[in-house]
């Protein structure tokens, strides 16, 4: 209730201020960019869900009997992978992870291809880093870097991940992205996934800045059902759209355009 008390709030201050209205033009433009931008952030939402794949490494437990327990617990968990263990010096370890060809549903995601993880370093700091370049997810091929580094001074986690935009020819996007943490690991794995982090649209326009913050994922949705993705247009507009779980039950976003009256419409995807 509370929820849709803000949204009716901010409905009646627009109002009151004597906000413009957008134009049917300028929503659909609007509409267009920001299923751009969910999309672009559902690929790379996908490209850190492959690192749930395997537990996050336990500070203090030797890498190889880790990465060995992890490799034998894949097929176990998940009848469409598997796992190999290849040492690859005195300090690093991989890990190469295959789909099966029709494809692995993973946390409400489709894989195929392979991807190698490795794990480099020891029981005080782990950095684990994968190449996804031969994954797909959801039938898209990704230009990806993912990984994490644990048990130093800093937990951290990122995502560097850039390819099409599904359904729209001529369309590329990039993005930086971070994961939150909760108990001081990376929230991965789980039934939820929080991504924050920078980014860029690209087309025949020119180059949108995108900025995501705090959107939260349920396993299996497409859209975020919390958070913010702004974008700033090359045409010098900016776009914010807001994930409310009010509107995310039926598919839908509300949309501000510069300071005009919000606008809420539907993401098709």
């Amino acid at each position: 209730m509370r929820r849709i008390a803000l949204v009716s709030l901010t409905a009646v201050l627009a109002a009151a201020c004597g906000a413009e209205k957008p134009t049917q033009e300028e929503v659909d433009a609007a509409r267009a960019k920001v299923e751009s931008a969910v999309a672009a952030a559902h690929l790379a939402r996908g490209a850190l869900e492959v690192l749930g794949v395997f537990p996050v490494y336990t500070c203090g437990e030797p890498r190889r009997s880790f990465v060995g327990r992890a490799a034998e617990g894949v097929h176990a968990k998940y009848a469409c992978a598997t796992a190999t263990v290849e040492t690859m010096d005195s300090v690093t370890d991989a890990v190469v992870l295959t789909f099966d060809q029709r494809g692995c549903e993973i946390h409400g995601l489709r894989f195929t291809g392979q991807v190698a993880f490795q794990y480099r370093g020891g029981e005080d700091l782990m950095e684990v880093h994968a190449d996804l370049r031969g994954l797909a997810v959801d039938g898209h091929t990704l230009q990806a870097e993912v990984g994490y580094g644990t048990c130093g001074d800093e937990t951290r986690l990122f995502a560097e991940v850039e390819g099409g935009v599904p359904g729209r020819a001529g369309h590329t996007f990039h993005i930086d992205g971070r994961v939150g943490l909760r108990g001081g690991v990376p929230v991965i794995g789980g039934s939820e996934l929080v991504l924050d982090g920078p980014g860029e649209l690209k087309g025949p326009e020119g180059t949108d800045r995108l900025t995501l913050t705090s959107l939260l994922y349920d396993v299996g949705q497409y859209l975020p059902k919390e958070g913010t993705a702004v974008l700033e247009t090359a045409d010098g507009h900016r776009m914010e759209a807001r994930f409310q779980e009010v509107l995310w039950r039926v598919g839908k976003v509300e949309v501000t355009i510069d300071d005009k009256e919000p606008v809420t419409v539907p993401i098709v995807r």
